[in-house]
């Protein structure tokens, strides 16, 4: 048999295992599937009292992820829906809709009769006919202990103009899934990959479908060629020719009984519509291989659509498996994609152009001043790395590395300019940028890149973000903060021994509405404010709160998830006060 016989064999007995495991993955999530489906009606039947539409002003959505961001397609807007919670005991679902008007920096709620069911994992696109629509599919319902889960295969489609939500049931859909990904492009929805998952089996797909916008009907793709491996959570761009890029993603497979390996994808394709107009498309496969610098390999990284024919990849966390724990590695940076030069690229911060020019008078003086001799070299443009010790009250001594952006690192500079930078509201020689996370949500709109949320992790705890950023992808002069979050206001409650009565676990997932005990604190309120926890005696400094998430993870990172949360935070703003002293 010559090689291509060999891998038509091969790939036909990879189809039918994988049709195995899928069989066997439905028959053991359909139980767990069934009992989930009665909290869910049970939901969405407190869900189908509200009879009208209201839109109120209101605080910022309280800490989540896994949620949709998407840009208004005609207003200044960003819509956020659903998404999760969880504070160490329970899994908390949401199913509301938050409006951000992004002139006034404020929120809004909008509550609309007969609204999806809670989840998150999902995936929403916005397009614009009829004065705009946001339609979402899939996603997943988990049980308050996340333990069980339920997947969507359900579509919605939000008429932005006339806010009303809908349903809609068209034949031969994808699967229930979560992890997927959805682009609308040339008048059709398309959706690549995601996974499956019950108590005991899981299974990642890479299967094709679209839907299209003008007929309502599904199709599956059966495109020619090698096509990505199963995976979620990957990038996938539409182009302006109507093709589809694929980058990264995550996948798992089960190596020996309960032991699980991850792999963390790199490898990047193209989907090619070949008579693309007519009424049969044909599809096909093919490898990229870009050039350029990609990003490093990570997950839980966060996509969006770019100015100048490019897109865009924000954070994620790359996870250090060993045998019985997971170490994450957490990332703040943007990498750029040409699509038309099939190039990757890192994104520089280049300083506000007040700044840069003060730098080159300041430069500029001391030349003539010095007789041209013994210059000083210009600031390095690229980032560096401070090695530093800190001794906190206690006499703990840390050796701690910070990494100063070359905008950020001048110090020769005059009083006068300080005193600007802090009426503006940043602190000297400290840049303002978002804390390294994963599963944030992004949006683009006027060439604006807003980043909301996302979670990273400090030891055995999960901080679940509520911050909102934004940064110039045209001028790329550094980040604004919208929206601040101190994430010790969180609250955290360890693992408790005895297992959660059911009553609380089903006012857990409800989401946004749950009492806790009367041992722990009060949750938020219907209109969505953030978790609370015990506030600090003192305010701190605004320096330490700028960047009060990054020094936390630094200072647990290195005491252990043993330490108790004082002596963390003592430490955290010993190292933070140390950076901006050596930065002034």
């Amino acid at each position: 048999m010559g090689k291509k016989g060999k891998r038509d064999k091969k790939g036909k007995g990879a189809e039918k295992t994988a049709a195995k495991m899928e069989k066997k993955v439905s028959r053991r999530a359909k139980k767990e599937e069934e009992d989930l489906e009665a909290l869910i009606a049970e939901f969405q039947s407190l869900d189908a009292k509200k009879t009208q539409v209201i839109e109120s002003s209101c605080p910022p959505p309280s800490p989540r992820l896994n949620c949709s961001l998407c840009a208004h397609p005609e207003r200044d807007e960003l819509i956020l829906f659903g998404g999760e919670y969880f504070n160490g005991q329970k899994t908390y679902l949401y199913n509301d809709l938050y409006i951000y008007h992004i002139r006034k920096n404020s929120w809004a709620k909008l509550e609309i009769p007969n609204p999806p069911p809670r989840r998150c994992a999902h995936q929403a696109a916005v397009v614009p006919t009829a004065g705009g629509q946001l339609w979402i599919f899939g996603g997943e319902f988990a049980s308050p202990n996340g333990e069980q889960f339920y997947h969507y295969k359900d579509l919605w489609v939000l008429h932005l103009a006339t806010k009303t939500w809908e349903q809609i049931k068209a034949p031969g859909g994808p699967s229930g899934r979560s992890g997927h990904r959805m682009v609308a492009c040339k008048r059709q929805l398309i959706i690549f990959g995601g996974f499956h998952e019950s108590a005991r089996d899981y299974i990642y797909y890479n299967d094709v479908y679209t839907f299209n916008l003008d007929s309502f009907t599904w199709s599956k793709l059966a495109p020619a060629g090698m096509g990505p491996a199963p995976r979620s959570g990957c990038q996938m761009t539409a182009t302006p020719e109507g093709n589809i890029i694929i980058y990264g993603g995550y996948s798992k497979q089960r190596i020996k009984k309960d032991v699980d390996k991850g792999t963390l994808h790199t490898d990047m394709f193209l989907l090619k519509a070949e008579g693309a107009g007519k009424e049969e498309d044909r599809w096909t496969w093919s490898r990229l291989s870009p050039s350029g610098v990609k990003p490093t390999p990570r997950s839980g990284f966060s996509v969006a659509a770019a100015p100048n024919n490019r897109c865009l990849l924000f954070g994620g966390v790359h996870d250090e498996e060993e045998e019985e724990s997971i170490e994450g590695d957490f990332f703040n940076d943007i990498y750029f994609y040409d699509l038309g030069k099939n190039r990757w690229f890192p994104a520089q911060l280049k300083g506000p152009k007040s700044e840069r020019r003060k730098r080159r008078r300041g430069r500029q003086a001391g030349a003539e001043a010095a007789g041209e001799e013994e210059l000083q070299e210009p600031p390095p443009q690229g980032p560096q790395e401070i090695i530093k010790e800190v001794l906190a009250d206690d006499g703990t001594v840390m050796t701690i590395k910070q990494v100063i952006p070359g905008a950020a690192g001048d110090k020769a500079r005059s009083g006068s300019e300080e005193e600007e930078e802090e009426e503006e509201g940043g602190a000297p020689g400290q840049p303002v940028e978002p804390c390294p996370r994963s599963n944030a949500m992004v949006a683009v709109k006027h060439g604006l890149l807003y980043v909301y949320g996302g979670m990273f992790e400090v030891g055995d705890r999960q901080v679940t973000l509520s911050d909102l950023h934004s940064i110039d992808l045209h001028r790329m002069d550094g980040w604004k903060v919208l929206l601040e979050m101190d994430p010790k206001t969180q609250e955290w409650l360890e693992e408790s021994e005895s297992d959660e009565e059911e009553d609380d676990d089903v006012e857990g997932a409800e989401g946004g509405e749950e009492e806790e005990e009367s041992s722990e604190e009060e949750s938020e309120d219907e209109e969505g404010q953030q978790h609370p926890a015990v506030q600090p005696e003192e305010q701190q400094p605004q320096y330490v709160a700028r960047t009060e998430q990054h020094w936390l993870a630094l200072a647990r990172s290195h005491m252990g998830p043993e330490a108790k949360d004082k002596k963390v935070l003592k430490v955290a703003h010993a190292m933070a006060k140390a950076f901006h002293e050596d930065a002034v």
